[in-house]
């Protein structure tokens, strides 16, 4: 996709390659209502912009068309839509040894009985090993910190996939 035909989208398939990037309906409504971009870094202003505006519920929104870190059968059945831009994010766990792979696994129930949402991390170029650190790092924060981190890490993971998009 090229920034001008993604301007010149209609805006029920905006919305839908915006989805791809992340999953909250009010920051897609502001994506699309902004159009025309006259480059890629009004873009990403506008997608930084725009996340900021969203409420706590809007990041939960985007939270949920995550798989969990390591989580391979969730990829594949709840997320086949972003599934391959989720693999290639979270290709840190492919060749982790089983014992961090199970750890990854108990921290992350552990992360979703307590937050009521699963951890959210830009894997993309970190190990399973740096993920599970920052996982059992984040783990004892009140939930409403763990909200503006996941809030914050979700934003990247969205302008990764915004310029992974573009072409």
């Amino acid at each position: 996709m090229t920034l001008n035909e993604l301007n010149t989208l209609a805006s029920d398939e905006a919305s839908a390659w915006f989805e791809q990037c992340c999953a909250s309906k009010t920051w897609i409504y502001m994506m699309v209502n902004a159009r025309p971009y006259s480059d890629t870094n009004a873009l990403t202003e506008q997608a930084k912009n725009a996340w900021a505006k969203c409420s706590n519920s809007d990041y939960l929104k985007a939270f949920t068309a995550h798989p969990m870190i390591g989580d391979v059968d969730s990829l594949r059945k709840k997320f086949a839509n972003t599934k391959a831009v989720a693999a290639g994010e979270q290709s840190g766990t492919a060749s982790a040894p089983e014992a961090v792979l199970q750890q990854l696994k108990e921290a992350n129930q552990a992360y979703l009985d307590k937050h009521g949402f699963i951890f959210i991390i830009c894997a993309t170029g970190l190990s399973a090993q740096t993920m599970l650190e920052a996982l059992q790092a984040r783990l004892p924060n009140s939930t409403q910190q763990e909200i503006v981190n996941a809030a914050a890490e979700q934003i990247k993971i969205t302008l990764l996939r915004i310029n992974k998009s573009l072409s």
